[in-house]
C-alpha cells in the first residue's frame, strides 16, 4: 500500500505538526515527526511522548464516533516515527516531502530551514505551514527555492479538508502540481493562492468575526443569537455555495445596493462595494439571471444547477435535523 508513497517528515511537534503527522499516517504514509527544539534528552522524550499520546487520543476519539475502526488505531500509530532534534539527519533521510511547523518566529524558521536544506534530499519538496509569513519571505532561506512553498492548514488539521497552497515567486510549477497531488491523495482539498497577507480563509473570516463582535458590542443581538444566526443562516448557505457563487446566485446587483445602503446607514466605508462589484454592475455581469457574473452560466443547464443546489441545501438541513417537513 505504501510502495509508491513518499516518506513524510514533519519538523515541529506542536499542535499543527501533530495534526499533519496524523493526516498522512491516517492516509497510509510513513511519517517522521521531529521535535525541532534543543532540549535535554529527558525533556525531548517528554515532548515526543506527549505528541504520541495526543495522536493516539485523537484517533481513539475518531474510532469512538465510528469514523474508523478501533483496530485501525495501532496500525496508524505504527506508521509514525518520533525523533528529537539530534536525530534530524535520520528523520529527513529519504523523506520526499518535509513540512516545517515550528513557532511563528522568523529567526527560528530561518535556522530550521537552514538545517532542512542541508539534510533533506535535493529533490525533496519543502513546505512551511506558516500562517504569518509570506512564502516569498521564507524562500530565501531554502536552497533550491523552486521546491519551496507554503501550505496553510486549518485547525484541526486532521479533520478540516482545506489546505491553502501558496507558491513563492520562484517555486516550480511541477513542484506545485506535486504538492497539490500529494494533498489530494491524503484526502485534502487544496487550493492555490498568491503569496498575500491572510491567504483566503483567514482574510475572509477575520472580517466576518470582527463584524460579529461589533454586533455584540452594539447590542444588536445577544452572543447566542448572533452565533445561532451565523450557524443556521450564514454557515449553512456557504457550506453549499462559495461566496462568489452566492453573489451570482442571488445577484451582484443585490449586493451592490445592500453595500451602499449599509455604508450610508451605518456611516462607515467598510461596506463600500469593491470595484469589481461596481464594474460588474456597469457591464451587466450581475450573475445567474444575467448569464454571467464571476462565473459564466451561458453554457450551463441552469435549471439542473438550481435543482442540484437546492437538493444540497435540503440534504444538509435534513442531516442537521433542520429540514421542515410538510404538515400531514
Amino acid at each position: 500500500m505504501m510502495r509508491n508513497k513518499p516518506v513524510i517528515a514533519v519538523v515541529g511537534a506542536g499542535r499543527m505538526g501533530i495534526g499533519i503527522a496524523q493526516v498522512f499516517a491516517y492516509s497510509g504514509y510513513r511519517v517522521r515527526l521531529l521535535d525541532a527544539r534543543e532540549r535535554s534528552s529527558q525533556e525531548t522524550q517528554r515532548v515526543l511522548d506527549s505528541a504520541e499520546r495526543q495522536i493516539r487520543e485523537t484517533l481513539t476519539m475518531l474510532a469512538s464516533i465510528k469514523v474508523m475502526g478501533e483496530v485501525q488505531v495501532d496500525t496508524i500509530m505504527a506508521r509514525i516515527g518520533f525523533f528529537g532534534l539530534e536525530q534530524m539527519e535520520e528523520a529527513l533521510k529519504d523523506a520526499g516531502v518535509v513540512f516545517e511547523a515550528v513557532p511563528e518566529v522568523m529567526d527560528i524558521k530561518c535556522y530550521i530551514f537552514g538545517l532542512i536544506s542541508s539534510l533533506a534530499e535535493d529533490k525533496a519538496l519543502i513546505a512551511s505551514t506558516t500562517s504569518t509569513f509570506l512564502s516569498d519571505s521564507l524562500a530565501a532561506y531554502v536552497t533550491s527555492p523552486r521546491r519551496f512553498m507554503n501550505t496553510h492548514w486549518l485547525n484541526p488539521a486532521y479533520l478540516i479538508p482545506l489546505v491553502e497552497v501558496s507558491p513563492a515567486e520562484g517555486t516550480g510549477s511541477s513542484e506545485v502540481t506535486a504538492m497539490l497531488s500529494l494533498l489530494e491523495a491524503a484526502g485534502k482539498v487544496p487550493v492555490k493562492c498568491a503569496a498575500s497577507p491572510g491567504f483566503i480563509v483567514p482574510r475572509i473570516q477575520a472580517l466576518a468575526m470582527n463584524e460579529a463582535a461589533r454586533l455584540a458590542e452594539e447590542g444588536v443581538a445577544s452572543p447566542e443569537d448572533i452565533d445561532k444566526a451565523a450557524r443556521v443562516g450564514f454557515g449553512l448557505r456557504f457550506a453549499v455555495l462559495g461566496l462568489l457563487e452566492f453573489i451570482d446566485w442571488g445577484g451582484g446587483d443585490i449586493l451592490y445596493y445592500a453595500d451602499n445602503y449599509l455604508k450610508d446607514a451605518l456611516k462607515t466605508d467598510r461596506y463600500e462595494p469593491p470595484e469589481i462589484i461596481v464594474s460588474n454592475m456597469e457591464t451587466g455581469r450581475t450573475g445567474l439571471r444575467a448569464g454571467r457574473g464571476f462565473y459564466d452560466f451561458s453554457g450551463m443547464d441552469v435549471d439542473a444547477y438550481r435543482r442540484e443546489t437546492i437538493k444540497k441545501f435540503a440534504d444538509l438541513l435534513n442531516h442537521l435535523g433542520l429540514l421542515v417537513k410538510p404538515f400531514q
